[in-house]
């Protein structure tokens, strides 16, 4: 098996973190960005800072290729030149915003989709043993947890602690017949395929069906980042839309370091054609209110939000992961940062850069 893993979305907030993981436990890492984040959210959401910042890092360790997913030929000469050194393969480039899909469906569905579909592809024929991972999301059960019997709470949406799922939904939900965003959508096409180039190539294959991923490394932007951007408009003193169901809808996150310690149990024992719901589960979530409520008692700042009446189409009301399945296959992992933990991070990593305009 060989030594080398490559990261797609490399200057990413999963990205950037995989590539300092793997760095860390020697492995030489190849990245594969061309900050199409800048194209899908303007100067807010670019890499860049993120990449001058890990070539520095990780030094040579790391070998950036300015590289599209969409460019076939590209990955596969790339893929045709490593080889057999390949031992990891983390495919987490994608179009990341339900709301911005709707605006370019032909972008997205080429970036998520398709982009998927090169990047197992080139895998199979160079590399077919390497574990490839895939960075898939809670969005492909389309607003399908919208049905779940909710109660109103004073600050967030609850199950009833007797429902099946109050510990957290489980892969056993259907991703069918339900409204999913275009997002939504491209992300199911590609999250079926990599479970289909698992069971139909036997490779081994993993699907991580994120919730809200999160960390410093985010580049935060309106349409994408909640905690960073929650952070960054009190912070900055910003106004934060707030988007229908009262501010109540719930969302647990996962810090990206949890996140990449779950990709490296995996690597060390792969299985084939896997699924796992990831994210922070009952130990770490929190609704938009409490978001504030904390951020406003890290900053010591007031935060600035208004309510907009309309949810975003197809957002869940609440969404809890269970991470029981993934559990039961790697007992050693553990989710070590919940809500304040990593908005006292974001805070603490960011104060020289968020601060108020004027």
């Amino acid at each position: 098996m060989g030594s080398v893993v490559v990261v797609t979305g490399s200057a990413g907030l999963i990205g950037s973190e995989s590539v300092r993981h793997f760095a860390g436990l020697g492995m030489d890492v190849v990245g594969v960005d061309n900050d199409m984040r800048s194209y899908f959210f303007g100067a807010d959401g670019s890499t860049k800072w993120n990449l001058d910042r890990l070539k520095k890092e990780v030094g040579d360790r790391y070998t950036h290729h300015d590289l599209d997913v969409r460019d076939r030929d590209g990955l596969t000469a790339l893929f045709a030149k490593l080889g057999r050194n390949v031992g990891l393969v983390i495919h987490a480039a994608a179009q990341p915003s339900h709301d911005w899909a709707a605006k370019e469906p032909f972008t997205d569905f080429d970036v998520n989709a398709v982009g998927t579909l090169n990047m197992l592809e080139a895998a199979r024929q160079h590399c077919a043993a390497a574990p490839f991972i895939f960075t898939s999301t809670n969005k492909v059960y389309g607003d399908r947890p919208n049905s779940l019997p909710l109660i109103e709470q004073e600050t967030r949406y609850e199950l009833p602690p007797d429902h099946e799922w109050f510990g957290g939904i489980t892969e056993d939900m259907s991703i069918d017949q339900t409204l999913h965003s275009v997002f939504g959508a491209s992300k199911v096409a590609a999250d079926v395929m990599v479970q289909e180039y698992g069971r139909y190539f036997d490779m081994p294959t993993a699907v991580f069906r994120g919730g809200t991923l999160t960390g410093p490394g985010h580049s935060a932007a309106e349409l994408h980042g909640f905690l960073a951007y929650v952070m960054r408009c009190v912070m900055e003193q910003r106004l934060y839309h707030i988007y229908g169901y009262k501010g109540k809808m719930v969302r647990d996150a996962i810090h990206s370091h949890d996140l990449v310690s779950a990709f490296e149990a995996f690597f060390r024992a792969p299985r084939v054609a896997e699924v796992y719901n990831m994210g922070g589960g009952r130990a770490s979530n929190c609704s938009h209110i409490e978001a504030f409520q904390l951020a406003s008692e890290i900053t010591g700042l007031e935060a600035r939000t208004d309510y907009v009446e309309q949810n975003r189409i197809g957002d869940h009301q609440w969404w809890i992961s269970s991470t029981a399945r993934f559990e039961e296959h790697y007992p050693d992992w553990k989710i070590s940062y919940d809500v304040p933990a990593i908005l006292r991070e974001m805070y603490e990593a960011n104060q020289d850069v968020w601060k108020p305009a004027g």
